[in-house]
């Protein structure tokens, strides 16, 4: 990744990996892609490489990935879709130029032509959410159970349960801080009693 920046949070979903470019939305935000190139560098290691991006397409990029992070919340809380965020999703749909594939492996690959434009990366991010929003695939939309984060993702779990967008990061976090309220919890019981044994 590039010196300076947040690294990236890539999933093997391309819609909610896409929203998580801004981590931590209920805490001390992370934008991790602050300026145009680092939008070509995530789509570049999500497949979808481009040659530039404007600042105009990365406050579109920036309004796509809010809007799939709306709809997608909405879905996971089984709330009606805000009209706003369908409209959005569906626009950056249809604008899209871009060839799915299919792999030796048999898996769908998107395929961006050689003078592909920001807005056709895009619209491959936006199909991608379409499919996970209208529960064409296998899994379901949760949200992270962290109260700094509660980034939308997308379920695969056998038992469909998972708490965390990430247990790398939130859930490791989220870890961390109920050891350590033990730990205060159970040093705190300690002092208590030694106190009355006094």
């Amino acid at each position: 990744m590039r010196a300076g920046f947040p690294d990236f949070r890539l999933g093997n979903v391309l819609a909610t990996s896409f929203t998580g470019t801004l981590s931590e939305r209920h805490g001390d935000a992370v934008e991790r892609i602050p300026a145009p190139q680092r939008l070509v560098d995530w789509l570049t290691v999500s497949g979808l490489a481009v040659t530039s991006c404007t600042t105009a397409q990365l406050d579109r990029a920036r309004e796509l990935r809010e809007s799939i992070h709306a709809a997608a919340t909405a879905a996971a809380l089984k709330e009606a879709l805000p009209p706003s965020a369908v409209r959005v999703i569906n626009d950056f749909s249809a604008r899209g130029r871009a060839a799915a594939l299919l792999t030796p492996e048999g898996e769908r690959r998107w395929q961006l032509g050689a003078a592909s434009r920001v807005e056709d990366a895009l619209g491959v991010i936006a199909a991608d959410a379409i499919s996970v929003i209208a529960g064409e695939r296998d899994g379901k939309l949760a949200l992270c159970a962290s109260p700094t984060c509660r980034a939308a993702f997308f379920d695969t779990s056998r038992s469909r349960t998972r708490k965390w967008c990430d247990m790398n990061t939130c859930g490791n976090r989220q870890k961390k801080a109920r050891f350590h309220a033990n730990q205060r919890k159970n040093s705190g019981s300690a002092d208590a009693s030694a106190a009355s044994c006094t």
